[in-house]
């Protein structure tokens, strides 16, 4: 078996290998994609090699800022690098075809000079012209000027609020990445007024319906049930709010959700794809006759899925729950005084029944399970102070709900080409072969870990299996997720690489994800006889909220970011000279990068301060670092 994998691992430098000899001086147009770091990926945008992405050097990416149109210059091998003929493409930016962005949200610094808030962008930016009254320490938003020799400057447009202020930091994140504000009082009032549309429903309020969410849930999409049949099996109900009744396509409300395409989680700040009023409206409160689209799955005692059907219904919630009381009945059986008499009954066979879905699908889909905890910081929304940080793994009563989920999401996306329907689908490709090579290679030299052709989805489940729970599993995980590729929605139903599944829709969060909705709004126009729309009008939206999730997620881990830095920030100030346990996670020319495992935050120490060289570290060591040797801002190295 491991020679099997060392040959595939040796065909996939080889393959390489022979690309790169091959193109060598080939001129290529894309869309450069930078890192906080400085080097870059060249994403093609025509020919063989689109989605062949070309590794740019910091030294070679000229002024090119983060998503600009640029062209680039293959290069050849290094002399004296013989290593470089087994990796993948590199190149060297010419020219800067187009800007991507005309301005940008900066701390100003003194001087003439911004720091700005996207660690994508150059770390120091100098300006020109009027502050506008905009005061050292305040965030402002920069009108993007290029000079002659293609540098970036610009001027200060408007004052945003100061930096170091939670308030200030919210305003900038939103201002930087384009995200909407919430919706105005009168919008809300307007939206309250909506009466669904009416649709032939089945009645289940005769069902012990439960919701499982978190304590501090605002919006509660999805419900469960559970009955056993007369055979034996068991009919596993996934109770979805109905959006699509109360938000047609290109109706205002849906135009809006469309701009917005997701419910956007800042710590301290929510901002709903849908207003709120309607989001309560629909939500599926406990005791009040909800609105819901079904999926009933009959489910062996062994966990297979048998057959399924869909309805529309009405139902009513017997008793809300949320996660953490869900999983301390799971864990020790205690039952809260406030719970439903059939609550544990029910609950119990619920575990059991999802317990064994989830063990049949890891046997027959292998679906890549990355334990990795979230790390959090908790705001509160109405003081805007921080209380604290957060870590969440993934527990059996999220699984729980999980599970369910997407044996829901997997029905429904095979229900849509069966019924001749149009749908958006997230799919997850297979790792590109020379991420997965470098990946390898560093588990090797770092870890002596031997990884096999993790492009494999059998090879990459007994790796991961394979991982002793130490303290370099997370890391290990976190490198791994890291050379997977990205999720998206596309109007092809193709491979989800991690969940082992094609055809894989998105139906159970219509009110927090634009996708779900259109989805929802397809099935209804085909329950109801209208028509539905084509998959080329659905390509745009599956693009766009493509675009729009990558976007989210950059804003909210740059508001993370910004409050847990606050928070390491004050424990200096508190404690002069506190030493932090940190772990080495890349070793570069000037000093190394580190991650505060506690506060999932990654700081640079130079080898000045260390009074060490690159060859007396290894990725994964534990290093104690005095708090203010540790640069939380350093991005060129």
């Amino acid at each position: 078996m491991k020679k099997e994998r060392k040959l595939r691992l040796r065909r996939i430098a080889e393959k390489a290998a022979r690309r790169r000899q091959k193109r060598e001086g080939e001129t290529i147009c894309g869309i450069i994609h930078m890192t906080p770091a400085g080097f870059g990926f060249l994403s093609p945008e025509t020919g063989n090699e689109k989605g062949d992405d070309i590794f740019i050097p910091a030294k070679f990416t000229g002024f090119a800022l983060d998503g600009d149109r640029v062209k680039i210059k293959l290069l050849p091998p290094r002399k004296g690098h013989p290593e470089d003929s087994e990796r993948g493409p590199v190149g060297k930016v010419l020219e800067i075809l187009h800007r991507s962005r005309e301005s940008f949200v900066a701390e100003l610094l003194p001087g003439s000079f911004v720091s700005p808030l996207n660690t994508r962008l150059p770390e120091i930016v100098s300006i020109r012209g009027s502050r506008h009254g905009a005061q050292r320490g305040d965030w402002v938003k920069v009108k993007c000027i290029t000079d002659r020799d293609g540098e970036l400057t610009g001027t200060i447009s408007e004052v945003i609020g100061q930096a170091g202020n939670i308030s200030g930091d919210l305003d900038a994140i939103m201002a930087e990445f384009d995200l909407p504000g919430k919706y105005t009082a009168a919008e809300e009032e307007e939206s309250s007024r909506i009466i669904p549309a009416e649709i032939a429903r089945k009645d289940c309020r005769n069902l012990f319906v439960l919701t499982i969410d978190p304590f501090d849930a605002k919006d509660f999409d999805d419900a469960l049930s559970i009955e056993k049949s007369d055979d034996g099996n068991f009919i596993v109900g996934i109770h979805i709010a109905d959006v699509a009744a109360y938000i047609r396509p290109r109706d205002k409300f849906d135009q809006s959700a469309r701009r917005r395409a997701f419910s956007c989680y800042l710590p301290g700040r929510t901002l709903p794809m849908l207003p709120a009023q309607l989001t309560a409206k629909i939500s599926m409160q406990q005791g009040v006759n909800s609105l819901a689209h079904s999926v009933f799955l009959t489910v062996s005692p062994e966990g297979k899925i048998l057959s399924g059907k869909r309805e529309h219904t009405l139902i009513k919630v017997s008793r809300r729950l949320d996660y953490d009381e869900v999983q301390n009945f799971l864990d020790s059986g205690t039952v809260p005084e406030n719970w439903h008499e059939n609550t544990p009954e029910t609950l119990t066979i619920l575990a059991q029944v999802v317990g064994k879905m989830r063990e049949y699908r890891a046997k027959t889909e292998e679906f890549i399970d990355l334990p990795l905890p979230e790390v959090r910081v908790i705001c509160d929304e109405k003081t805007n102070t921080v209380t604290g940080i957060e870590k969440r793994i993934s527990r059996p009563s999220e699984q729980l709900v999980e599970e369910c989920m997407l044996a829901a999401n997997q029905f429904v996306g095979r229900e849509l080409p069966q019924k001749s329907v149009a749908g958006i689908y997230r799919i997850h490709p297979e790792p590109e072969p020379e991420k997965t090579l470098e990946f390898s290679e560093t588990m090797h030299e770092a870890f002596n870990l031997p990884t096999g052709d993790i492009s494999d989805r059998s090879y990459c489940r007994q790796f991961i299996n394979s991982l002793p729970d130490d303290a370099n599993k997370s890391l290990i995980l976190s490198m791994l997720l890291r050379s997977l590729a990205r999720a998206s929605y596309s109007v092809r139903g193709d491979l989800h690489f991690a969940l082992g599944k094609t055809f894989y829709a998105h139906f159970t969060s219509p009110i927090r994800r634009y996708t779900d909705l259109t989805v929802h709004q397809q099935l209804w126009n085909l329950d109801s006889g209208n028509r539905t729309r084509n998959a080329s009008a659905l390509e745009g939206v599956a693009d766009y909220c493509s675009a729009a999730e990558e976007n989210i997620d950059a804003a909210c881990f740059a508001a993370n970011d910004r409050l847990k830095l606050r928070i390491v920030e004050e424990v200096i100030s508190r404690e002069p000279g506190k030493m932090f346990d940190c772990t080495v996670i890349r070793i570069l020319n000037s000093g190394i990068q580190v991650e505060l495992p506690e506060y999932a935050l990654t700081a640079f120490v130079n080898y000045g301060d260390l009074r060490k060289t690159a060859s007396m570290f290894r990725i994964g060591e534990s290093l104690p670092v005095r708090g203010d040797r540790l640069n939380f801002a350093g991005k060129r190295n």
